[in-house]
């Protein structure tokens, strides 16, 4: 059967010369990125400051429509911003943690970054409550409705595990915060371009992410994507002067809030790294998120394969359905592996707790996945790890 998807293959250099399995890290560069960098200096050097008014003001708009389009969100629902913690301290900005409904439920599976930010709010009256998991892979969703409570302010949670790839069972999650008057932040880095995303079918209060991984954007831009309703009465105390309803007439005082997205926005945007995001967010559009699915649902299931086969743990879900675009292996060595696959242009990485994480794309192979695997046959074998050999 012919994969429609490796059509897009040419259009990522570093293809060409690596196998490249790391897209939960940082996805391959688009080709057009060349070109859209080139059109952002060329802009600066010929148009200079006239590049604001016919252009650059509009483009995070642009750019957050772009990337709601793939999560099914409406227009004007997405900012963009420089890295998830950054919009998650928005979200946080426009809440009070005084009051008796001041707490913040998350699970220790929570990228560090994220979890960092909310032990934090405990500085502004929060009570944070930590749930955990027991097996390194999930946290029960059982045992998250039971810490979600009359008390709960937010509930700031993964979609995907950054070191398992588990599925969170989202849906539930948020009807148990609506029923007792939370609201969830849906962290979707991990997700958005390899899982399907429906925001307006989720009833989603926030969902925040960013482009550099399964979107293929880059560094440099993250999202907030906010409810309308919440969009329209919510203020932001992390704010600036873009959000004002009237930015240039320099007003001083209190901040007069414009409408979404700006509503959310600070100050200046990064705009070269809004030229960098587009061809990817392109691509992915035009290839189709349910597609990459379906695909990396096979490829992943054969990475398990041939890890069972050698005998590896696989610290990932066994479950299609809840499991995201990367297979985390332990071998013996796992960490010491990992070096050498990157010395052998093969691109994976390894998390403490966890293994190495390979992670294929729509623009991967089969063929690439049985040559990554081979290699670490080698690099074992050449350690003296006998073959088949459990971690």
């Amino acid at each position: 059967m012919t994969d429609d998807l490796l059509r897009f293959r040419n259009e990522f250099p570093i293809l060409e010369r690596t196998t490249y399995m790391i897209s939960n890290s940082l996805g391959a560069m688009p080709r057009g990125v060349y070109d859209s960098m080139h059109s952002y200096c060329d802009t600066w050097a010929t148009r200079g400051v006239r590049a604001w008014e016919e252009n650059w003001w509009m483009l995070s708009r642009e750019i957050g429509d772009e990337i709601g389009a793939i999560m099914n969100a409406p227009a004007g629902s997405v900012s963009v911003h420089q890295n998830v913690t950054t919009c998650q301290a928005i979200v946080a900005s426009c809440f009070d943690f005084s009051g008796r409904r001041n707490k913040v439920v998350y699970s220790d599976m929570n990228f560090p970054s994220v979890m960092y930010f909310w032990e934090a709010q405990q500085s502004r009256g929060a009570r944070v409550q930590m749930v955990r998991t027991d097996d390194g892979i999930h946290v029960p969703t059982e045992r998250l409705l039971d810490a979600i409570d009359e008390q709960t302010l937010i509930v700031p949670i993964s979609h995907v595990v950054f070191r398992s790839s588990y599925i969170k069972d989202a849906r539930a999650i948020i009807e148990k915060a609506h029923k007792v008057g939370a609201h969830v932040l849906l962290d979707t880095f991990q997700s958005l371009g390899n899982v399907p995303v429906d925001v307006q079918a989720l009833n989603v209060d926030f969902v925040t992410g960013g482009v550099l991984k399964w979107l293929c954007g880059g560094p440099g831009t993250g999202y907030l994507y906010v409810r309308p309703d919440l969009g329209k009465k919510l203020e932001p105390k992390f704010t600036g002067w873009f959000a004002h309803e009237n930015p240039f007439a320099f007003e001083v005082g209190a901040n007069k809030y414009g409408e979404p997205p700006y509503r959310f926005m600070q100050g200046t945007a990064n705009i070269p790294a809004l030229y960098a995001a587009r061809p990817g967010l392109n691509i992915i559009r035009e290839a189709g998120v349910d597609r990459i699915r379906e695909k990396s649902k096979k490829m992943t299931a054969h990475l398990i394969e041939l890890a069972d086969q050698r005998g590896w743990k696989v610290n990932a879900p066994r479950d299609p359905e809840r499991r995201g675009g990367t297979v985390v292996i332990d071998m013996p060595n796992s960490k010491e592996v990992c070096q050498e696959l990157l010395r052998r242009d093969v691109l994976v990485d390894w998390r403490p707790k966890a293994g190495v994480r390979f992670s294929p794309h729509f623009y991967n192979t089969m063929e690439e996945i049985d040559r990554a695997i081979q290699t670490v046959d080698e690099i074992l074998s050449q350690m003296g790890v006998a073959a088949g050999a459990a971690r």
